[in-house]
């Protein structure tokens, strides 16, 4: 499989599985190949979040995640030094993945291991949401098995979507973190503290989040529409990546964000009926 041995492959699902997420279940729906492909993609994704979340302790994030880059240049050469660079190279080769979403994912680490991202602008929110989303949708429809100018339609739009819609939901865990992903302009707009835990309790946040949801909603719609000019069979994964994600923002909508410390609350049963019928279209 991929050319990789199976103790190879074993590792990379390891990482996976280790972390702890629904991700290796949502990809068992993938042949095995492609499966594995996400598998080293995730494994790719997870070492360089850990190094900007400082899950992993290295002496300097800045440099960890330079080093990654160099890192990249040798797989793209085809050198490699251990299992999880195996099935990289492996899996690059077999889905002709580009190196310069691979570069954008480690930028967009590097952004957040810079120091707490707090009140970007908005042209800065948007470059964070396409290196630290979008650059995984490009990588992941390659992998799924569409490589067309749609398909990575989809993967703007799509990343963008979930990206907004983490933010608006995790307002409470970021600002416990120092983290205010909010845009300045908006925030400006509507007399929101630019200090993450003040912006928390203003009273224009609910305007403001509200807007930002609107925002998240033209995403799922526009990446909806790219989804039904690409390969219906590979954007499987997509479109119940879509239907997981739009109950929260529809919820979050309902719920506002007067409090947003409030959990908001999704019925699982109806998230798993909507990735059903998002598996069959």
């Amino acid at each position: 499989m991929l050319g990789c041995s199976s103790a190879d492959l074993e590792h990379v699902r390891s990482i996976v599985t280790r972390a702890g997420t629904s991700f290796a279940k949502g990809m068992k729906i993938l042949p095995a190949e492609r499966r594995y492909g996400m598998y080293a993609v995730y494994a790719f994704c997870r070492e360089v979040d850990d190094i900007a979340d400082g899950d992993v302790q290295v002496p300097d994030r800045d440099l960890a995640l330079k080093e990654w880059h160099e890192r990249l240049d040798r797989l793209f050469e085809g050198t490699t030094q251990d299992a999880l660079d195996r099935v990289l190279v492996a899996t690059i080769t077999r889905f002709s993945l580009r190196k310069a979403d691979f570069a954008a994912v480690i930028d967009g680490m590097a952004m957040d291991a810079a120091g707490p991202i707090v009140a970007p602008d908005e042209a800065m929110l948007d470059l964070y949401c396409d290196r630290v989303a979008s650059a995984v949708g490009r990588l992941s429809v390659r992998v799924f098995g569409d490589s067309s100018a749609e398909a990575d339609r989809v993967a703007y739009h799509l990343g963008r979507a979930l990206q907004l819609t983490n933010i608006l939901r995790d307002l409470q865990e970021d600002a416990d973190r120092g983290r205010l992903y909010l845009p300045r302009e908006l925030l400006q707009r509507y007399n929101v503290p630019l200090d993450p835990q003040e912006a928390l309790y203003a009273l224009g946040l609910d305007p403001l989040a509200r807007i930002l949801a609107v925002r998240a909603a033209d995403h799922f719609r526009e990446a909806r529409r790219a989804m039904q000019k690409c390969d219906s069979v590979a954007m499987r994964p997509a479109r119940m990546m879509a239907a997981s994600y739009r109950p929260v923002l529809t919820a979050m909508l309902r719920r506002g964000w007067r409090h947003p410390e409030t959990p908001v609350k999704v019925s699982k049963a109806a998230r798993v009926l909507r990735s059903l019928l998002a598996y069959y279209r």
